[in-house]
């Protein structure tokens, strides 16, 4: 592995050398939970149901790549939301859920520098698409809760494109949204905290770790250890 470097306090990076031009790439992928927002949305929902030690132990064992099936983890977890309300996610959105740190202001310059941004995550749709809105994204996939009733019945839907949104459909989602846009991956940055973020960073031209996982940092070619997403852009040369 290439000598990491602490090129700022804070930020390390490893296998190239500073500064970079903005505008040679042409896509952003955010992770979503802890890496574009504050909250892990699952555990949060799984607060209403008197679950949310429970939740929240699979998730970090999921996250520190522990459990190696996420899509196994994932529907554990869902299931144990049976019976959340529909309200419940709207007091999470509104009340739990905060944009990390220079998120707003990473999206605004990647978008002035003619990036298209895409939000990629195991999460869930009523969040990403919420995002999607609030911060002009290009693209957005994440899983879909089922509703029945405005209760959650503990059950994730069927996509046109999978069943589960896990690793490798973010990998695969990256490589599909660059052959739309007709980038190569070398020209994307992905952003992520969590070991199934591992494999959409691996394809990308410069993958970054964000207050992640020691698994996930010692992998990415960027780390940010401390203050906010818009410090990646303290590795490029203007626009």
């Amino acid at each position: 592995m290439t000598s990491r470097i602490e090129y700022a306090p804070g930020l390390v990076i490893q296998g190239f050398t500073p500064p970079l031009r903005l505008r040679d790439f042409k896509l952003i992928a955010f992770d979503m939970d802890s890496t574009l927002i504050n909250i892990e949305c699952v555990d949060e929902i799984a607060d209403a149901a008197g679950r949310k030690a429970e939740v929240a132990a699979i998730t970090e064992a999921a996250m520190r790549g522990e459990i190696t099936d996420y899509k196994d983890s994932l529907r554990r977890r869902v299931a144990l939301l049976e019976g959340v309300t529909e309200g419940h996610l709207a007091h999470v959105y509104r009340s739990r859920l905060r944009l990390n740190p220079g998120a707003a202001e990473l999206v605004l310059a990647c978008k002035a520098a003619g990036l298209k941004v895409l939000l990629v995550s195991g999460g869930f749709t009523y969040f990403a698409e919420r995002l999607r809105d609030r911060l002009a994204l290009d693209f957005a996939r994440s899983n879909q809760l089922e509703i029945v009733d405005s209760r959650l019945t503990g059950r994730l839907l069927d996509q046109s494109w999978g069943d589960i949104c896990d690793g490798a459909m973010k990998k695969e989602t990256l490589l599909r949204t660059c052959s739309l846009i007709g980038c190569d991956p070398s020209q994307a940055i992905a952003m992520g905290d969590g070991a199934n973020d591992l494999e959409m960073m691996g394809v990308a031209g410069l993958s970054v770790a964000y207050r992640a996982k020691p698994k996930v940092r010692a992998q990415a070619k960027v780390a940010i250890d401390t203050g906010g997403l818009d410090r990646l852009l303290d590795l490029f040369q203007g626009p």
